[in-house]
């Protein structure tokens, strides 16, 4: 019972985090956790350039929450924004926040250009065999909802992915990210649009999380 009422609180106050700021137990605002929804908004479906959270898989949340707070992610971005707002992070927080972004439904960013999602999709599905370029379906699986701490791709917005990519491209945040630092050092600018383009384009609703 103890147990199911503690989970509870610990939804509770992810819920706090994200809408309103975190309270501590005195009930002030704690400014180092900061209110997420400044960045990803108020659902959690992301303003630009802050990807969308909301449906992402839990595992792999939690996974980036850790490497945010390890200083292990070290692209300008995250740099900026996610080490402070990470770094204050307890374990109970981080789960009970991971746990309920996980459960919030999704919208797709569709924000990619149309025509290019057939090349898009034909990469994801397919890969490129003569260039190297493995098919993104082997990981991420067929609806690109990914599983465990392999992220959900379909619907997130074409900028984010496009960064993500070229970030790996340009040295950042390869630690721990194996296999995607090579993968996305084989794309090119034009393959990294149409497969950004697909992606954001589309969105699977039955995802499990």
């Amino acid at each position: 019972m103890r147990s199911r009422l503690a989970e509870a609180l610990l939804i509770a106050a992810a819920s706090t985090i994200l809408f309103a700021g975190l309270a501590s137990p005195a009930g002030a605002e704690d400014p180092a956790i900061g209110n997420c929804t400044w960045c990803h908004g108020g659902g959690a479906q992301g303003y630009l350039p802050a990807p969308r959270l909301a449906g992402q898989q839990r595992a792999y949340l939690r996974a980036q929450l850790e490497r945010f707070r390890m200083h292990g992610r070290d692209a300008p971005a995250s740099i900026q924004f996610m080490w402070a707002a990470a770094e204050n992070l307890s374990d109970g927080r981080m789960r009970a926040l991971t746990d309920y972004l996980a459960a919030l439904d999704t919208k797709p960013a569709m924000d990619g250009n149309p025509a290019l999602e057939g090349r898009g999709r034909d990469i994801y599905q397919n890969g490129v065999a003569d260039e190297n370029i493995v098919a993104c379906v082997a990981c991420h699986g067929p609806h690109a909802t990914g599983v465990g701490a392999i992220p959900r791709l379909d619907g997130l917005s074409h900028s984010y992915l496009v960064r993500r990519l070229t970030d790996w491209q340009n040295g950042y945040n390869r630690a721990g990210a194996t296999p995607m630092p090579h993968i996305a050092g084989n794309l090119s600018p034009d393959q990294i649009d149409a497969l950004s383009s697909y992606l954001s384009n589309t969105r699977y609703a039955g995802a499990a999380r």
